[in-house]
């Protein structure tokens, strides 16, 4: 079973892909929905006792939690510590439940593969890009979104140009729908034909 790995920074279309990904027929682990689950569910207390009047109604105040954050950088590093070891729980019960499927290729959507060395779980690694500028209006133009978080949210991730540079595949979101559906099934027809080899490794 082949485990592609897609991250790509703030913007970059990657809900998208994913999107595209799943509707050509590949199992996709969606980091982004597992996390509103784990909000609404079993991390939310565990929150609020690190960050004090973020949970209302049992469910992670998502915008207290960011004015928090930017309060207070360091405090990402503790909210990692509670949410990613949940996220992976999450991700090893859905590889698991494929290969019992017998499903040959699986996507795993990760936000920060590489800042947080994910992409040894994967045997593929796709990176969705585009133009800065593209990326800058998309992002700003999102409900509560300011410059200042923008900044903040882009200066942890890993450089788009490092991203690119370290990818088997990329895929420029900058373009029509078309254009970026075409791109995930000329992927997903590469990766076909070498598990027909029995290659796919060095893809």
């Amino acid at each position: 079973m082949i485990r592609i790995g897609l991250t790509g920074s703030i913007g970059m279309g990657k809900s998208t892909a994913a999107k595209l990904f799943a509707e050509a027929g590949i199992p996709v682990n969606d980091s982004d929905a597992v996390v509103h689950e784990l909000y609404a569910g079993e991390a939310a207390q565990l929150i609020e006792a690190e960050f004090p009047g973020t949970v209302r109604n049992g469910v992670v105040d998502r915008q207290e939690l960011g004015r928090q954050l930017s309060r207070r950088p360091d405090g990402f590093k503790t909210l990692e510590a509670i949410v990613h070891p949940l996220v992976r729980q999450r991700e090893t019960e859905f590889v698991e439940r494929e290969k019992a499927r017998g499903s040959e290729i699986i996507l795993l959507d990760i936000p920060l593969l590489f800042e947080t060395g994910a992409e040894t779980r994967v045997d593929i690694v796709v990176v969705v890009s585009c133009d800065p500028q593209i990326q800058r209006d998309r992002v700003l133009a999102r409900p509560g979104m300011t410059e200042e978080k923008f900044n903040m949210i882009r200066s942890r991730q890993t450089p788009d140009a490092e991203k690119r540079e370290r990818a088997d595949y990329v895929i420029d979101t900058g373009h029509a729908i078309e254009i970026t559906r075409a791109r995930v099934s000329e992927i997903i027809a590469v990766l076909k034909a070498r598990i027909a080899k029995g290659d796919f490794r060095n893809a």
